[in-house]
């Protein structure tokens, strides 16, 4: 069966998964293998729970004509994604970038939605499967759709940019994430990169933060629209960028206070600021929606706990955002302030030094204490005054227990196989 032919059965449809568990009534389920099972094998368990259609790409589990059976259902959900994106010709906009990803996607979506009909990525659902799942939720009543794209090595941002055809593309900056994969900082750039490769091809536009050197430089050459503070030759001006905790900026005259922590935050809201602006949404509305806007998901969060303020920012972690965090952390008018920071994972042969380099900027630092979690921060103890090191998560609470934690501001950061949100169950 044609793509074609398989885009008129997904039309008859109300949703598209990829797990038994989510089966919705009159649902298009594509049979995906993972490392673990063979979704093969759910084909029929998808039917009984209430969808219409199941792709799948072994013939031993075919059932009956509401089996679409392919040489690969990966494949075909990519190709029909495409497909589906082509059908509907609506403005897309793609971001990718090493931190913030997330946060500026559900910034640019609550303010876009304040005028038009929006769809995005839900939670961080980036990849090779996520992105084409984005795509096959948008409608015919989507007037705009948003595409976070993650990579963790070359060639997938353009991958990604394929089966999505952005018109519109911004990436958040070039850090020190997934080193392993990229080989490196310079490989992170040429990665995230691809995405202005695909928009100059494509003779489509970039956003871009005059804040950042290598925006700058990288879309010297693009169709570009673009924001920075206190910069006349910017499309948007922001006047003013403060942090204690929450982010401030200054817009036309507005202030708007998010709720949002960390100085960090401020690019985030800066580029759903001048995103709105270019599609002509009112500034107070815009003001409105990026004050109504409170994360989640353990990303930026005020959370308190007795007498304790915690910054809750323990969804992941690379070297890049673990800086911002800390040095916005250090400029916060605050007293008793701790720090609980665990392993940042995916940087290969740089990791142990990466650790030691964040310990060592921290050595000195006499107004914050600072507890390191994990074994390659373990690996790279050192004598402080204010320093401890804890080999594993059960560590840090044994510590915890016997030296409990109170009328404190607390930060927690760590990479996301450290589920460090843990950590509140114990202060």
């Amino acid at each position: 069966m044609d793509i074609a032919k398989i885009h008129e059965l997904f039309l008859k449809c109300t949703s598209v998964s990829i797990d038994t568990r989510k089966i919705q009534q009159n649902s298009f389920f594509v049979a995906i293998k993972g490392d673990n099972f063979d979704a093969n094998t759910f084909a029929k368990e998808a039917l009984e729970k209430g969808a219409s259609y199941v792709v799948i790409d072994n013939p031993d589990y075919c059932i009956d004509q509401r089996t679409i059976l392919v040489n690969d259902s990966l494949k075909t959900l990519q190709e029909l994604a495409q497909y589906h994106r082509n059908f509907l010709k609506l403005p897309i906009i793609a971001l990718t970038g090493s931190n913030g990803k997330t946060t500026t996607k559900e910034l640019i979506h609550v303010v876009l939605s304040s005028k038009y009909r929006t769809k995005a990525t839900v939670g961080n659902l980036n990849n090779h499967i996520g992105v084409p799942l984005t795509l096959l939720s948008f409608s015919t009543d989507t007037e705009i759709g948003i595409v976070e794209m993650g990579a963790n090595h070359k060639k997938e941002i353009e991958f990604l940019c394929e089966l999505a055809q952005p018109d519109y593309g911004y990436v958040t900056n070039f850090g020190k994430a997934h080193l392993e994969g990229f080989g490196g900082v310079e490989g992170v750039i040429e990665g995230k990169s691809e995405m202005y490769h695909f928009l100059s091809d494509k003779n489509k536009l970039a956003f871009v933060n005059l804040e950042d050197p290598i925006q700058v430089e990288k879309t010297n050459s693009l169709q570009h629209y673009s924001f920075g503070i206190n910069k006349s030759e910017a499309n948007v001006s922001i006047s003013e960028v403060t942090a204690n905790p929450f982010v401030t900026v200054g817009f036309e005259n507005l202030k708007i206070v998010s709720h949002l922590i960390g100085l960090y935050n401020a690019n985030n809201i800066n580029a759903a600021i001048a995103i709105g602006s270019y599609f002509k949404i009112d500034k107070e509305a815009i003001k409105i929606a990026l004050e109504g806007y409170i994360p989640e998901n353990n990303r930026s969060q005020l959370v308190t706990k007795e007498t304790n303020q915690i910054i809750l920012d323990a969804y992941n972690a690379n070297p890049s955002s673990m800086a911002v965090a800390i040095d916005n952390f250090k400029q916060l008018d605050k007293s008793n302030k701790i720090a609980i920071l665990g392993d940042m994972f995916e940087l290969g042969v740089e990791s142990l030094q990466e650790h030691k380099q964040l310990v060592n900027s921290l050595s000195n630092q006499k107004d914050i204490i600072c507890h390191f979690v994990g074994p390659d921060f373990f690996a790279n103890s050192i004598t402080g005054e204010n320093l401890f090191f804890h080999k594993d998560f059960t560590d840090l609470v044994s510590y915890m227990q016997i030296h409990p934690i109170d009328k404190s501001t607390i930060l927690i950061k760590g990479s996301r196989g450290m589920a460090l949100e843990r950590t509140l169950d114990y202060l």
